[in-house]
């Protein structure tokens, strides 16, 4: 008997009835796990079977609610730190093959599989098997810390200690600045000082802004800072890393802002000069560039996030993961889930 259609589509069409689990965000604080399709990769796309996913401040934003938001959310979504191990190409991929472990640039990380463009897909080096790749905070602080131009001996002010301010903090104190970590929690600033970081300062509001800038200011001999990271995203962060660089220094945007538009104080930026660096950057090729960076580094040992993952967490208890990263206690710095 004569099958009435080419056999790639009957393997086609029998792929698309596997199904995987995956979370689906389907109002704030809410996620409900669901059977869904496995996805088939196209043309220049593979997929992946993920080993697990970080939680990040965008899973945070979208789990609490907001306009910017339509709910349900799709499958997997929001997640954007994943990793895993390819289990399929597509046509015309080269240097990427079934086996490889890969970090991913992705939106729908919280599943068991998800399908990528090869173009956000890195090989991680056989030394990184056993260790978790949260993509998109690693690939982030390499181009922070590579857009912020710190100099052996600069003064460095980062502002907002959580997961990326640590690591652009290890990356500073390997160029053999003093840096200053800024943040609301005395837990993340201990840690700091055992990143190497030359001192830390709890600054929990705006009302402490003042005192905060003189603290730095007799630590530092009556300077301020060469180079301040803002690294929260939010405003009153982004004011007190301005009233902290110095004149002709750089003041370097990480944080995401997502919450609408922000207002500056216009008088003492000019006064200032100080030059403003948003190096929080989206391409798919920058971020493959910070990516390879971020894997070379922990393959040769120059960072080792390991101690900054405090807590764990299957996909069937993701709702909690993204409760402790927004309440945020003491002892906490990276949530991973794992599948």
């Amino acid at each position: 008997m004569s099958i009435p259609f080419p056999l790639t589509a009957l393997t086609q069409s029998r792929r698309i009835r596997a199904t995987m689990a995956a979370a689906v965000l389907v109002k704030p604080g809410c996620f409900e796990f669901r059977e869904a399709p496995i996805p088939v990769p196209g043309p220049g796309q593979v997929c992946i079977r993920l080993e697990g996913c970080g939680v990040d401040a965008a899973s945070v934003a979208a789990w609490k609610g907001g306009d910017a938001f339509e709910y349900p959310l799709g499958p997997g979504a929001p997640g954007g730190e994943a990793w895993g191990r390819i289990c399929e190409t597509g046509e015309g991929v080269s240097g990427l093959a079934p086996g490889d472990r890969v970090a991913v640039l992705t939106q729908t990380g919280f599943a068991q599989y998800t399908v990528a463009d090869a173009s956000r897909v890195l090989a991680l080096p056989d030394s990184l098997d056993e260790l978790p790749f949260p993509s998109w905070p690693l690939a982030g602080a390499v181009n922070v810390f590579r857009r912020s131009f710190i100099e052996k001996g600069d003064t460095v002010a980062v502002v907002g200690f959580g997961f990326l301010g640590a690591l652009i903090t290890e990356l500073a104190v390997l160029a053999e600045a003093k840096v200053v970590a800024v943040g609301r929690r005395p837990y993340a600033l201990r840690l700091a000082k055992q990143l190497g970081a030359s001192m830390a300062v709890v600054c929990k509001d705006a009302p402490e802004a003042a005192r905060t800038v003189e603290v730095i200011r007799e630590m530092n001999r009556g300077a301020l800072c060469d180079v301040v990271i803002e690294a929260a995203g939010n405003s009153d962060t982004l004011d007190l890393a301005a009233q902290l660089t110095r004149e002709r220094g750089r003041l370097v945007l990480a944080g995401t802002h997502r919450d609408g538009s922000r207002r500056v104080d216009m008088d003492l930026w000019n006064r200032r000069g100080f030059d403003v660096i948003n190096a929080h950057e989206v391409s798919t090729e920058i971020l493959r560039e910070g990516l390879n960076e971020a894997a070379s580094a922990l393959d040769c040992g120059l960072i080792d996030p390991r101690p900054l993952y405090t807590h764990r967490f299957s996909l069937a208890r993701l709702d909690d993961a993204l409760r402790l990263a927004a309440e945020r206690p003491p002892g906490f710095m990276k949530a991973l889930v794992y599948f």
